[in-house]
């Protein structure tokens, strides 16, 4: 790869241009004064990769520095240098922030870049304003007929949820695509040839740690949703508080209609605690009967109590129960599935979609892989059912999966991102058969499992201790599966759920699942 080009004329300016303390905040628009602002991007994978080449098409002029020197990173930047960028890799351009901060006007930050990262550390003191990618796409949205945002967060749900009201958009026939954390960043939806008419926004807590402090020219949602709190991230947030404060300003400057849960007091608290346009309403979802402005569950039928005329004394039915279930199943609808109809559902109606889009939205979603997904069912396997959901990457997801079923040998463990186990085993003790772990952090679960269910059989999977040391993911998720075959009865489950995230062993969390139900298929060959 060519060495990298450095702006010479303005990186490590030490005379800044007079009106650079107001620039940054008036841009609040694409069609604002983005040529010539000086950018500091830290990461060149995907978000980091979109906001360079987007401030690149607007005149901007970009350093991207990166600690990683692989093929992926060196791949991008070749493209960004062709672009005009200056790319900067390897662990010295991160760990010495540059000298003096005078030389640029932005920083944008990839969501991963932890708050303490000495670069960003450096120009925050320096007074460089820092924002994230979502930051950055919404001040480049049109100055006119922009897309409204439908915006959601949480610990667990995010990416069934926004896929789910993406659903119900479409079928009020508005063009309409999920984006942010979902998968397709921000600005390279709002930079899409034929311009959709309404975003559904996935958004993390580390996106949102990033948003603007200037809340007059930052994050406007149309309608916005945080749909439950538990411990994750802790790690990286620091405490549940920080992690809780950082979703809950998801809700900053909302229009229309602020979302929450009303089986989780968090998430109502952070509405009341929110900085919110004049008029935007409180609207809760609940598995029980819906009180006033809230949508919720009456006998076997969703309906909505928010969003009628005459919502004092009437409700509008969305879709049933028997629309929930996948075709040809008669298992009963698990209660996260209701919350999340329920929430993608109180996003659509913020927006306007009617009632028949809201049940057609539902009737014509696909969950995405991974997701408390049954790779084989008991008819083909003995008698046990073996369902993957290699999604629940922390302890919150897991309860939900665990809870959907009467007796589970529970595989677990990984990296427990600075979560503990104890509630969550003090929950289901009752309904464990057995547990196989593996992982980093299989111990802290171990551990657990002895304080709170001593009598349910535990094996830790290490492959050091099978005699094999390589990182065969194959092979290790083979013996994983042979040792729950070993230990499920007929009427089992045995259910993937790690409360842990897959980095310590796994690509993704898609990795591990795959490697989960290929093994799985191994172990029955004529199921």
């Amino acid at each position: 790869m060519p060495e990298p080009r450095v702006f010479e004329s303005w990186l490590g300016n030490p005379n800044p241009r007079a009106d650079d303390t107001d620039r940054v905040r008036e841009l609040r628009h694409l069609t604002s004064r983005w040529k010539g602002l000086r950018t500091l991007v830290t990461g060149i994978g995907l978000s980091g990769f979109a906001a360079a080449d987007a401030l690149l098409e607007v005149g901007a002029e970009v350093v991207v520095v990166d600690s990683a020197t692989g093929e992926a990173q060196r791949e991008n930047a070749q493209l960004l240098e062709v672009l005009g960028a200056s790319v900067l890799l390897g662990p010295q351009h991160v760990d010495a922030p540059p000298r003096p901060w005078d030389g640029f006007d932005l920083v944008v930050t990839s969501p991963g870049w932890h708050p303490d990262a000495p670069l960003l550390v450096s120009a925050a003191l320096a007074g460089v304003p820092v924002w994230g990618d979502v930051e950055l796409a919404w001040r480049m949205r049109p100055e006119t007929g922009a897309a409204p945002w439908l915006t959601l967060t949480g610990t667990n749900g995010k990416t069934t949820v926004v896929e789910m009201l993406a659903s119900m958009l479409r079928a009020a026939g508005l063009r309409a695509t999920s984006a942010g954390n979902v998968g397709t960043p921000l600005v390279e939806a709002l930079r899409h040839p034929h311009a959709f008419e309404v975003l559904a926004v996935e958004l993390s807590s580390y996106q949102l740690h990033w948003l603007s402090t200037d809340l007059e020219n930052s994050l406007h949602p149309q309608a916005s949703a945080v749909l439950n709190i538990a411990p994750d991230h802790l790690d990286w947030h620091g405490s549940l508080e920080a992690y809780a404060l950082a979703k809950g300003r998801i809700y900053q400057g909302t229009e229309v209609a602020c979302v929450y849960n009303v089986a989780d007091p968090r998430t109502e608290d952070l509405v009341r605690e929110a900085d919110v346009v004049e008029g935007a309403r409180a609207v809760g979802f609940t598995r029980s009967a819906p009180r006033l402005s809230m949508l919720g569950l009456v006998e076997d039928v969703l309906c909505d109590r928010a969003f009628v005329e005459q919502r004092q004394s009437h409700a509008a039915e969305l879709c049933s129960l028997a629309d929930l279930r996948p075709e040809g199943s008669s298992d009963p609808v698990a209660p996260h599935t209701v919350e999340n109809v329920l929430a993608a559902a109180a996003l659509a109606r913020a927006h306007g979609v009617p009632q028949v889009a809201v049940r057609n939205g539902v009737l014509a979603f696909r969950p995405a892989p991974h997701r408390v997904a049954t790779v084989l069912d008991p008819a083909r396997t003995g008698g046990v059912r073996w369902v993957d959901d290699s999604k629940a990457t922390n302890g919150h997801a897991a309860n939900a999966s665990l809870a959907a079923f009467e007796h589970v040998v529970w595989i677990a463990g990984g990296d427990a991102k600075g979560a503990s186990f104890d509630d969550l085993v003090q929950a289901h003790a009752g309904r464990l058969r057995a547990a196989v772990l593996l992982g980093r952090d299989r111990g802290l679960v171990a551990d657990a499992l002895r304080r709170h269910a001593p009598e349910v059989p535990v094996v830790e999977v290490d492959l050091a201790q099978d005699g094999d040391v390589t990182t065969d993911t194959a092979h290790l998720m083979d013996l994983v599966v042979a040792r729950a075959a070993d230990l499920a009865a007929p009427g089992d489950t045995v259910l993937l759920a790690p409360a842990c995230a897959s980095w310590d062993q796994f690509r993704s969390y898609g990795h591990r699942g795959d490697e989960f139900a290929a093994a799985v298929t191994r172990r029955f060959p004529e199921a």
